[in-house]
């Protein structure tokens, strides 16, 4: 694996909008962020029906921010939209329901491609139409049809993403 190319992290994308690095204080928000995004697009998923806002916030406490790379989507100075790597694996992309079709897929593509060029991967479910047709218009490809661990599993399927001429 390659180190990370960027030590410091923002990129404004207009007046209201902004990507930065991962800071504290930010746990809570992004929690809630995956936790209200989750609800709402997996409707599908009787584990996710179920699923609360504390144990939203356990998970990004103990699971996600010691573990992954982590950068938030800013609009107006608050957080709206998150993607989290775990090397060039994208484990979490989410943004609030208010806020998608509003562009944050495909600038997090766009941000994970630029730190991971030589390829990406990461796992949806399969009922997830829409997340599924935003990657791949992005240019990534099913590689793998299999059941999500517990306690979803959920069908699922594994993207890759290789740059041209892989």
């Amino acid at each position: 694996m390659r180190p990370y190319l960027f030590l410091a992290f923002e990129v404004m994308i207009d007046s209201k909008r902004v990507i930065r690095q991962f800071e504290i204080g930010d746990e809570s928000a992004i929690a809630e962020v995956w936790y209200r995004s989750g609800v709402k697009a997996y409707s599908f998923l009787p584990t996710w029906q179920e699923f609360k806002l504390e144990q939203a916030h356990e998970i990004v406490r103990k699971v996600i921010v010691p573990k992954r790379r982590i950068w938030v989507g800013t609009c107006d100075s608050r957080i709206v939209a998150f993607l989290a790597m775990d090397g060039s694996f994208i484990d979490r992309m989410y943004a609030e329901p208010s806020e998608w079709r509003k562009g944050w897929g495909r600038r997090f593509i766009d941000l994970a491609k630029s730190i991971s060029p030589d390829g990406l991967e990461l796992y949806t479910h399969q009922e997830n139409h829409s997340a599924r047709a935003l990657y791949q218009k992005y240019g990534f490809r099913a590689v793998e049809f299999g059941v999500s661990p517990p306690p979803e599993s959920a069908p699922d399927v594994k993207y890759r993403w290789m740059p041209s001429g892989k």
